[in-house]
């Protein structure tokens, strides 16, 4: 019989993604006693396959954008792309290929104990990791994040495609590449390998790319990327992949295909609850995500964030979130989980953001009590002066008997940037009449808000 040994700690967290990371530091900040379990690499997804890698590539692939549209504007130009310094720098952000000692260092450096396993969930405070039973005196916390979705496609299971690791792991550009998905991270990683010598082609089985946000989103991408020479299939689904050993085929639902040297699938993520042990605290094991209240609290004693809990794969959620578990658990003055002005961007260029509600959305939750404004960024000062690269606009969504921003779209050079403002109005949440007394400088990207709120009766 396998001898199982018994820790006991105040607080066991499973997963060490970004939130969760900064949880169980800040526990053992506060002399806390904590154990946390991580059976990938401390900091999840974010800092070594996700947000900041990919960023520094889309900053690579937007400086050659720029350096092209020198010509006509301020000379000439004549651009080369070159991979090998991208590829270097994130092996050298990622900590020396992929090796997360600073990170688990620097919690165990704090008072923390770190175990390397799977975390599974076998009783009411209880959690197995290997050959030991951790028992939670105070609590578990739950940021297992989520890993690629990968859809049933024949042929497609066993075939080397790439998920956005592989892209980020990337040494070579590939001569050709299909991306399966029109979402966020489908969307920047296409325009990054386009960018640098690839020919791609997407294919998002929606009508639209960024299928979840606002139309005029997916179609100013749908003309910014063609004009780059990304070709863009929409409304179509793959039905079959295959693979001779040096080429894809994507097989397509309207009886065409297309070929590339490499697959990339960006079709979602997913949480694997089943995997974690969440029957044995009386939790539906098949569900997509965690259900949690408004102080995070998905059962008695368990607090989750992130992606498990299904409200954005952001790590600025989960960072959000972790906030108010430290609340409850270090006994400070809390705050509750409020989702009505989540912002997200999708940084393309130009960069899409958005907060709050779509226009569909409203609507479906209001009825007709709802009006927007809209602007395009060219007809601006600022998108004058900037001109080449200058594409976007500002959406706006009101509740019309509250008068307030219920949801805002920002797309255009800077648009996560400009997002800022809306996202403090949709949150305050700010009165329309109020934001129309505000002084706006000129000329800046952000005076399109005025000219936006404008057409809001």
């Amino acid at each position: 019989m396998l001898s199982v040994s018994v820790r006991e700690f105040d607080v066991v967290v499973i997963g060490m993604g970004p939130g969760a990371e900064y949880v169980a530091a800040e526990l053992a900040r506060a002399g806390v006693s904590v154990a946390a379990i991580e059976d990938r690499l401390v900091g999840g997804e974010c800092p070594y396959w996700g947000c900041v890698p990919s960023k520094m590539m889309i900053r690579a692939a937007n400086l050659l954008a720029e350096g092209r549209r020198i010509t006509g504007l301020a000379g000439s130009s004549a651009v080369s792309p070159d991979w090998a310094p991208v590829a270097r720098r994130i092996r050298d952000e990622a900590t020396d290929n992929w090796d997360d000692s600073v990170a688990a260092d620097r919690f165990t450096g704090l008072g923390g104990t770190l175990l390397r396993g799977h975390g599974v969930i076998t009783a009411p405070g209880r959690v197995r990791v290997g050959d030991e039973e951790l028992r939670a005196r105070r609590g578990i916390v739950i940021g297992t994040g989520s890993t690629p979705a990968i859809p049933p496609i024949d042929g497609l299971a066993g075939a080397p495609y790439w998920t956005n690791r592989e892209a980020i792991e990337a040494e070579a550009v590939p001569r050709s590449l299909v991306v399966l998905g029109g979402g966020a991270i489908g969307a920047e990683l296409a325009q990054v390998f386009a960018r640098f010598g690839s020919a791609v082609t997407v294919v998002e089985a929606l009508g639209q790319l960024l299928p979840t946000e606002e139309p005029e989103s997916g179609q100013l991408l749908s003309e910014v990327f063609p004009a780059e020479g990304i070709a863009v299939r929409t409304g179509v689904a793959a039905t079959s992949v295959g693979h001779d050993g040096q080429e894809f085929t994507v097989s397509l639902a309207d009886r065409t295909s297309v070929r590339a040297e490499r697959l990339l699938v960006a079709t979602g993520r997913r949480s694997d609850l089943a995997a974690l042990g969440v029957g044995a605290i009386g939790l539906d094991a098949g569900a997509r995500f965690l259900d949690t209240d408004a102080d995070m609290l998905a059962a008695p004693g368990v607090w989750a964030l992130g992606d498990v809990v299904g409200r954005g794969a952001f790590t600025h959620m989960s960072m959000y979130e972790g906030g108010i578990i430290l609340d409850q658990l270090l006994g400070r003055p809390r705050h509750r989980a409020e989702y009505h002005a989540v912002p997200r961007v999708t940084f393309t260029d130009p960069e899409i953001g958005a907060v709050g509600m779509t226009e569909a959305q409203a609507r479906d939750r209001l009825g007709g009590a709802v009006q927007t404004g809209l602007t395009q960024l060219p007809d601006s000062a600022r998108g004058w002066i900037h001109k080449a690269g200058n594409r976007g606009f500002v959406k706006l969504v009101a509740d019309v008997d509250r008068g307030v921003l219920v949801g805002a779209t920002s797309a255009g050079p800077v648009g996560g940037e400009v997002l800022g403002l809306l996202t403090l109005a949709v949150h305050a949440p700010v009165p329309v009449a109020r934001l129309r007394e505000m002084i706006y400088a000129y000329p800046t990207f952000h005076r399109a808000v005025e000219d936006a709120l404008r057409q809001l009766g």
